[in-house]
């Protein structure tokens, strides 16, 4: 990822996985802008090794508990794509919830721009029913006809 593009949520803590050994997170990160589905990035200051830290519950359960610590409400978030993991990061999906929070950090919704070209005004509704309605009944007509 491009450090220009992300915002840092938190720095530097400890987090207890299944196994109970203490894992030390450097940094919690998202990039800064998407489409309504945020991927939480956790960087490891070492190296998960053959640990399958992504799918562990337990560790999952105490980050988001961290981040609900910084004004994150919500349930736990879930593994994310392991393709864009590697031996040192976790990626984690953040539910629908955590879209407020990460707002309030800077993040930037970019499906919310593309929403509001897509609406129509009531007036332009109000306009484009009539002509539908006829054409649907010619075409009723039409097929009642045959």
């Amino acid at each position: 990822m491009n450090n220009d593009t992300d915002i840092q949520l938190c720095g530097s803590f400890t987090a207890k996985d299944s196994s109970g050994n203490l894992r030390e997170i450097s940094m919690i990160r998202i990039f800064d802008e998407g489409y309504g589905m945020i991927d939480v990035y956790v960087d490891l200051r070492h190296a998960m090794n053959d640990d399958p830290l992504s799918e562990d519950a337990v560790l999952i359960h105490h980050i988001t508990k961290h981040l609900h610590g910084l004004g994150y409400v919500g349930p736990d978030l879930i593994a994310g794509d392991i393709a864009l993991q590697d031996d040192k990061l976790i990626v984690l999906e953040a539910p629908e919830d955590f879209i407020v929070f990460a707002e309030s950090r800077g993040w930037k919704n970019l499906a919310e721009e593309f929403a509001d070209d897509d609406e129509i005004s009531d007036e332009q509704a109000a306009s484009v029913a009539p002509a539908a309605s006829a054409q649907l009944d010619a075409l009723l007509r039409k097929f009642k006809s045959k």
